[in-house]
């Protein structure tokens, strides 16, 4: 399957080729937490790179459920000129853009100062590092209720903005992925115990959003292939959840895998094998492509064309790239002239994952703020420099929104 070919998505709507930009964090929202200036310029990279779909890192649901500081949050038409002229730079080029929307659960940092919620309390096991999130709070059915419409709500403004689509965030070990693992789900009432259950909040969610945008509106779901935690969310449950979402109008399905526990999309699995190097979730993403009866897209490691090929060729319909086009937003382009490039990060030595998996996103978001001020990117960046940034920042932007969030509830 040759990667520029366009691809005809269930709704009717286009992409003009098969090569995807993957959701990264980013972590650039202005001081409202709307799009910033630096953001809007990174998607406009993007868009110039030639890419056929962009679809963003986490926009929250809830301004107090953030996967981090610096996160965006949509809940209202308050920003929209901000949203509008970041949707409009995406799409520049001719590419799809869809807004990933997501709730973070119980994986959200404790230094926030918000409380967390979860479908259980289950509280996260990240050895030394466990006490960077608070134990969360069981939901209660007015929880779930008010989660389903702020992810209804948010999707319908993201069309409002300019977005081609959205991207219900159900992988990586955050909210609707909780519902899904019965590790993190050990409810007993209907959103609890079988499969059918543990699925029915994103089925709702789905359903609902389908119900409320145009038809010309793209509504994808990414999921997890598998958690890479025993007895947790498997490669049988993701196919039996892929068919369940067969009826419900769903134009694509994103293949990652893992959590913050089991760092399975940085290519590495929690008893420390790591995964192939390229396409980690391929094998997966066969398996479930037999059931399924919307496109496929895979992400995972992919930095290579013929790996791209590979891909496609095995039946799945778009390759997803993250890190690769952090380095090189411009890797689509290239390829049509060179499909030698291979863009690639510097390895990270250091024996402890989970550290070895944080270090790894700071790599990525130091990639990515050169980018946003028009900087030429460094690949070969110290993984521990790149932490020591990541982390200064981290706690400038945890200041700055817990004063937001402070601001927010006086005036409310």
């Amino acid at each position: 399957m040759n990667p520029f070919a366009s691809l005809t998505l269930p709704n009717g709507s286009l992409l003009p080729n098969r090569l995807a930009k993957a959701a990264m964090e980013e972590n650039m929202a202005d001081r409202d937490h709307a799009p910033s200036e630096q953001l809007i310029r990174l998607y406009r990279a993007w868009a110039e790179g030639d890419a056929g779909l962009i679809i963003t890192g986490n926009v929250m649901v809830d301004r107090r459920a953030m996967t981090g500081p610096g996160g965006v949050v949509l809940e209202s038409a308050r920003f929209g000129e901000r949203f509008e002229k970041w949707s409009a730079a995406a799409r520049a080029q001719g590419a799809q853009i869809w807004m990933q929307i997501n709730h973070p659960g119980r994986q959200m940092p404790a230094a926030l100062g918000q409380e967390t919620i979860a479908p259980s309390v289950v509280a996260m096991d990240l050895g030394n590092f466990s006490k960077q999130f608070a134990a969360p709070r069981a939901m209660s059915e007015a929880d779930i209720a008010d989660v389903k419409a702020r992810f209804v709500n948010t999707a319908w403004l993201a069309e409002r903005f300019g977005f081609s689509g959205v991207q219900i965030h159900a992988a990586h070990g955050y909210l609707i992925s909780q519902f899904l693992s019965p590790i993190t789900n050990q409810r007993a009432d209907r959103w609890g115990g079988r499969l059918e259950n543990r699925a029915r909040l994103l089925l709702d969610i789905v359903r609902e959003v389908r119900q409320t945008v145009g038809a010309g509106f793209a509504v994808s779901v990414k999921i997890n292939s598998a958690d890479f935690l025993r007895g947790g969310f498997s490669a049988d449950d993701a196919k039996q959840v892929t068919a369940m979402l067969n009826p419900l109008g769903v134009d694509l399905i994103e293949l990652s895998g893992g959590s913050y526990e089991a760092p399975a999309m940085h290519g590495q699995t929690r008893d420390g094998r790591t995964l192939a190097r390229e396409a980690y979730f391929l094998e997966f993403a066969q398996d479930i492509a037999s059931v399924a009866r919307m496109p496929i897209m895979v992400t995972g490691g992919i930095r290579r064309y013929p790996i791209v090929e590979q891909v496609l060729n095995s039946g799945v319909a778009v390759a997803g790239m993250a890190t690769a086009l952090a380095i090189n937003p411009n890797l689509p382009k290239a390829w049509r002239s060179d499909a030698s490039a291979a863009p690639q990060l510097r390895a990270i030595p250091w024996k402890n994952k989970v550290l070895a998996s944080v270090g790894y996103m700071a790599m990525v978001k130091y990639q990515l703020r050169r980018l946003s001020l028009g900087k030429r990117t460094r690949p070969d960046v110290s993984p521990a420099l790149a932490l020591l940034r990541q982390q200064w920042d981290a706690k400038i932007r945890t200041g700055r929104y817990r004063r937001w969030i402070r601001r927010q509830a006086a005036s409310a």
